[in-house]
Parts: structure tokens; C-alpha cells; sequence
């Protein structure tokens, strides 16, 4: 989904040639324009562009147009794309059944340009407001990133994309040390100030599009890291690590000397499907590696194997 400042992508899946050519001459001058020309390469090409909106053919030659947007509806990472029905089927029960499969409009051929081009423009308009209050709705007031509500759908829908392309997935929890003395020692203004400095200090050290960091709550942060194994989560963990350790406080009376540090643990499962409990049990196992670097001593990563980690918890 494009922000509101880039031009919006519209998809056309369409297999008429004549007609791919009228619906590229009402929409190029406003729109970023993709073509499938069957069902399943539309599915191929809205996950590699991520479309504001789509306009589908209800005649495909592989895939009926209905089938293709059931399918839509159903994946996590497309059923948010609005969707708008070409069709030269004037049958009123046809409609409905593309409004009732989650379609936001239904145009019959054959269309007005101007018609056509008022009921795109509203449907994208209406995405993006939805997607800004959505946006707004999962991010962290005070630090600007997700929050644990934004967390939890993208970790589950990681989940399901891992287990889909069966790719490593990890997740680091980060806990900054010794938060409740310093908020005693400095007041809670300074000790948001340090929440916001973190959360800075860790998004510059994701270095892929899709990792990505939410705070969990109170003064812990939380990363999820798609296709990535065990030794590079370690890895980040301690870049973030070492990021947190090397901020300065220099310009707050009296804390010129403080040395902000954080613990973290580490969670990897390599094998998608082998837990039922799925994102539950990763993120319960980086909690545990979180505890064992709090209780080894602070200012540490712990990227025990989860099996490890499940062994030591069972003899405390």
C-alpha cells in the first residue's frame, strides 16, 4: 500500500487485449500500472507490488474472476486490496456474489471513463484513510513505532508466511536494564525521553524492509526478523546491544555519566509447523532467554536453542 505522497499502483487483471489498452489510457496519467493477464499470475504479481486497488475481469481464461477474489479475501497479506468487478454479466445475482466474496464495487461493461475513473479514485481514497487510522491505531504514542497490538498481527502473519515458504523466523526481546531506578533517580519525563532514544537507537540497526520493531510494553521492545536464522538473530541482538550501550545523556543535567544498557533473548524456529503453539511458543521462548540474560547479569544476549531454554525452565 502506497503512502499518500506516491502515486497510487492500480492492478489490472484482464486477458482482452482492446480491453487492456482502453483501461490504460483512463488510468496511466493518474496511476502506477500493473497487468496480469490470468488469476494466478495476479496473485503473484499483488504480493510482489502490494496494488491499492485492483480491477479484475470476472472471465479469466484459468481461474474465474469470483475464485480469484475468494482467494484474496482469504490471504492475510492481500485481503486488503480493494477490489473492483469489469464484467459484461449483467445478471444482478452475479453481483451479489462478488459484493458478498468482499468486492467493493461491480462495474459492467460497457463503462464510462469518467464513471469508472470517480469510483477508483473514491475506493482508493478510502483505503488510505482506513489504512491511516489503522496505521495510527497500531503505533506506540510515545515512541513512534508499533505497538503490541501492531505486534501481534505481523508476528502471526510472519508466522503463517514462514511456515508457507518454510523460512526461518526469529524474534529478540529487549529489555532496557534497571529502567524503574533510573525513572526514580531522573523523573518519568527523562525516562520517556530514554524509551524514545532506544526505540531510535534499534530501528536504525534493522537493516531489511521487513524486520521490524514494536514496543512490547514498558521499557521492552521486540523484534520479529523474517528468514532469519539463529546466528543472524545473535547478531542483531548484539548490534542492538551495542547501539543502546553507546547513547549519551550528555545534554541532561546530571545524567552525563549515564550509561543506558539492555538484555536480550533470542528465538528462532527453523523448522515452520513443528509447534502447534506457533508465534505463541517463539515469543515464549525468547522471554525465557530474555530471563537468563537478566539473571546471568545484564547488558546481554542470550540465544540459547529453544529446546535449551525449555530444559533449564523445567528444573527451576
Amino acid at each position: 500500500m502506497a503512502g499518500t505522497d506516491v502515486r497510487p499502483t492500480v492492478l489490472i487483471v484482464e486477458d482482452d487485449p482492446s480491453t487492456l489498452r482502453l483501461l490504460s489510457s483512463i488510468f496511466r496519467d493518474s496511476y502506477d500500472l500493473v497487468v496480469a493477464t490470468e488469476g494466478r499470475e495476479a496473485y503473484a504479481v499483488a504480493r510482489a507490488e502490494q496494488p491499492d486497488l485492483m480491477l479484475l475481469d470476472l472471465n479469466l481464461p484459468d481461474i474465474d474472476g469470483l475464485q480469484v477474489c475468494r482467494t484474496f479475501k482469504a490471504e492475510p497479506d492481500l485481503q486488503h486490496i480493494p477490489i473492483i468487478f469489469l464484467t459484461g454479466d449483467q445478471n444482478p445475482a452475479t453481483e451479489e456474489k462478488g459484493i458478498t466474496l468482499g468486492a467493493m464495487d461491480f462495474v459492467t461493461k460497457p463503462f464510462t471513463a469518467a464513471v469508472l475513473q470517480a469510483r477508483v479514485r473514491t475506493h482508493i481514497d478510502l483505503r488510505r484513510k482506513t489504512m491511516a487510522l489503522e496505521t495510527l491505531a497500531g503505533t506506540d504514542a510515545l515512541t513512534g513505532v508499533p505497538n503490541r497490538r501492531s505486534f501481534d498481527e505481523v508476528a502471526e502473519r510472519e508466522w503463517r508466511r514462514m511456515a508457507r515458504e518454510r523460512s526461518p523466523l526469529s524474534l529478540v526481546m529487549v529489555d532496557i536494564d534497571h529502567f524503574k531506578g533510573l525513572n526514580d533517580t531522573f523523573g518519568h519525563p527523562f525516562g520517556d525521553h530514554v524509551l524514545r532514544r532506544v526505540a531510535a537507537a534499534v530501528r536504525e540497526q534493522l537493516r531489511r524492509p521487513g524486520d521490524y520493531l514494536a514496543r512490547f510494553g514498558g521499557e521492552e521492545f521486540v523484534l520479529v526478523l523474517p528468514a532469519t536464522d539463529r546466528n543472524g538473530a545473535g547478531t542483531v541482538a548484539e548490534n542492538v546491544r551495542l547501539a543502546i550501550g553507546a547513547l549519551r545523556f550528555d545534554d541532561h543535567p546530571g545524567a552525563a555519566d549515564l550509561r543506558v544498557t539492555a538484555s536480550l533473548g533470542c528465538s528462532t524456529d527453523g523448522e515452520p509447523k513443528r509447534d502447534v503453539d506457533g508465534i505463541a511458543a517463539l515469543l515464549s521462548a525468547a522471554d525465557q532467554n530474555l530471563y537468563r540474560a537478566k539473571r546471568s547479569g545484564r547488558n546481554r544476549v542470550e540465544n540459547s536453542p529453544a529446546a535449551a531454554v525449555s530444559d533449564e525452565t523445567s528444573a527451576r
